[in-house]
């Protein structure tokens, strides 16, 4: 009897007998939606605010004293009340 090509012998069913390519192709599929996930996940945290340290969080940390010192070098103050206002931050 001819099974006119259908059935599960070699040359026959799935890549022709070659069950173990529909493995691999699983496998890579897989890897593509993992990474896709992977990035996906990614790209939304890192659009959020860093702090100090670089991790995220939900605010930035400001030092007061780098905004002394940048009103200072703007010339929005002078040397002498930089000095007070550095102790008055230090202490």
């Amino acid at each position: 009897m001819m099974s006119w090509g259908y059935g599960y012998g070699p040359g026959n069913g799935f890549f022709g007998g070659y069950w173990w390519m529909g493995i691999i192709m699983l496998a890579v599929q897989a890897l593509f939606w993992g990474l896709v996930i992977y990035f996906g996940v990614r790209l939304v945290r890192g659009s959020g605010p860093r702090n100090a340290n670089g991790n995220g969080g939900s605010y930035v940390r400001i030092d007061p004293l780098d905004i002394l010192k940048e009103r200072y070098a703007r010339g929005e103050i002078d040397a002498e009340e930089y000095r007070r206002r550095k102790e008055d931050l230090q202490s």
